[in-house]
């Protein structure tokens, strides 16, 4: 899954998640941040609202040391296929991530 969390009361989605990626990966530092999307939908089984603001990362570095255990269990670098995700996770992927188009003959 994709890292996450909630907004805090006047606390912009670009600093939630600077505070986020501290509180969970403190030895990860991220370069400059851009907004590329932002998601509202209705989860289909929870009925629930969701929202998402997805930002990319200019540069990475440091080690995924975990910070609080209560948070996550691991941390690991994977490439984008081949791994189980939410149905947002999973969008996500495919807008960054398309599937090369095979040609047809």
């Amino acid at each position: 899954m994709f890292p996450g969390g909630r907004r805090r009361a006047r606390e912009t989605g670009k600093d939630c998640l600077k505070r986020e990626i501290k509180e969970e990966l403190p030895k990860l530092k991220l370069g400059r941040l851009s907004l590329w999307k932002e998601v509202t939908a209705k989860n289909k089984r929870s009925g629930r609202r969701m929202s998402d603001a997805i930002f990319i990362a200019k540069n990475a570095k440091g080690r995924l040391a975990i910070g609080d255990k209560k948070e996550i269990d691991r941390a690991a670098w994977q490439k984008p296929r081949g791994l189980r995700l939410t149905p947002t996770s999973r969008y996500i992927r495919d807008r960054l991530f398309p599937r090369k188009q095979r040609r047809r003959r």
